[in-house]
C-alpha cells in the first residue's frame, strides 16, 4: 500500500519539467544579451568614413570655391566711378607694364590687385577730392593671351576673355598633332619675376581620364607641345 500510495502521489505532483532552451546558464545568457546590446549601438551610431589626409570634404571645398577672388591682369578693362564725383570717373585698360593712368594722381601700378584692393588705395589716393570717401570698381572686359606651338594644328597666339587650362588653350590652337605630338610631356615656360620657369605637365593622363587637376595658365605663357622621338 505504502508503495502505491507513493506511485500515486508521484503521478498527482509530478515534478516540474523543464522546456529546452528555457534556462541557460546566467554568463551565456549575459553575454548574448551584451551582444545584442552592441550590435544595436552600432547600427544607431555608425561612424562616418574617413577622409584621406589632405582630402577637402564637401564644406571645405565649398569653402574654397567660395573664397576664390578676381585678380587684375594686363588687357583688363576696367570701369572706375567715383560716386557723388561723377567728374572723375574713368574707364581704364590695364597696360602691359601693369598700369593704368588716372587724372590728378597719375600712373598706377594695378596687375595683381583685386577690385576690392584698387578700391581702397583709390579712396586713400583721393581721399582730399571725394565727398562720400567711396570708389568703384567694375571690371568691363578681360583679355587672356597666351602662345601655343610644337604639335599641334594651329599654332600662334591664343586670345580669351577668361583664365585658360593648358589643354583648353591647345584646343584653342586647333588640338594636337597626334602623329607627332607627346601629350606626356608639354612644357609651360613662364616669366616669374624676370626669371624664365619651365613647367613639365602630362596631359596624356588628363586625356585618359587618370588625372582631374588641370593646370592653370597665366598671362604671356608659351605652351611647347614637344614632338615624339624619332629615329628618322
Amino acid at each position: 500500500m505504502t508503495t502505491h500510495s507513493t506511485t500515486n502521489a508521484a503521478r498527482e505532483n509530478p515534478p516540474p519539467t523543464r522546456k529546452r532552451g528555457w534556462c541557460l546558464p546566467w554568463s551565456i545568457s549575459a553575454g548574448a544579451a551584451l551582444a545584442v546590446g552592441l550590435l544595436v549601438a552600432a547600427a544607431g551610431c555608425q561612424t562616418p568614413p574617413a577622409v584621406p589626409p589632405g582630402a577637402p570634404g564637401p564644406a571645405q571645398a565649398q569653402t574654397a570655391k567660395s573664397t576664390e577672388v578676381l585678380t587684375l591682369r594686363e588687357g583688363d578693362v576696367l570701369k572706375i566711378s567715383f560716386p557723388g564725383t561723377p567728374n572723375l570717373d574713368t574707364t581704364q585698360q590695364i597696360r602691359r607694364d601693369g598700369r593704368i593712368t588716372l587724372a590728378i594722381v597719375g600712373e598706377i601700378p594695378v596687375s595683381g590687385l583685386t577690385p576690392g584692393d584698387l578700391e581702397k588705395q583709390l579712396v586713400q589716393l583721393y581721399s582730399s577730392q571725394l565727398i562720400s570717401k567711396e570708389v568703384t570698381v567694375t571690371v568691363v572686359s578681360s583679355s587672356f593671351s597666351v602662345f601655343v606651338t610644337g604639335a599641334v594644328l594651329r599654332p600662334g597666339k591664343v586670345q580669351s576673355d577668361h583664365r585658360l587650362t593648358a589643354l583648353e588653350a591647345i584646343m584653342e590652337a586647333g588640338g594636337f598633332d597626334y602623329a607627332r605630338a607627346n601629350l606626356q610631356e608639354v612644357v609651360v615656360i613662364r616669366n616669374e619675376g624676370g626669371r624664365t620657369r619651365n613647367y613639365t605637365i602630362n596631359l596624356k593622363l588628363v586625356l585618359d581620364g587618370q588625372q582631374g587637376e588641370q593646370f592653370f595658365l597665366e598671362p604671356s605663357d608659351i605652351i611647347y607641345v614637344k614632338e615624339k622621338f624619332s629615329w628618322f
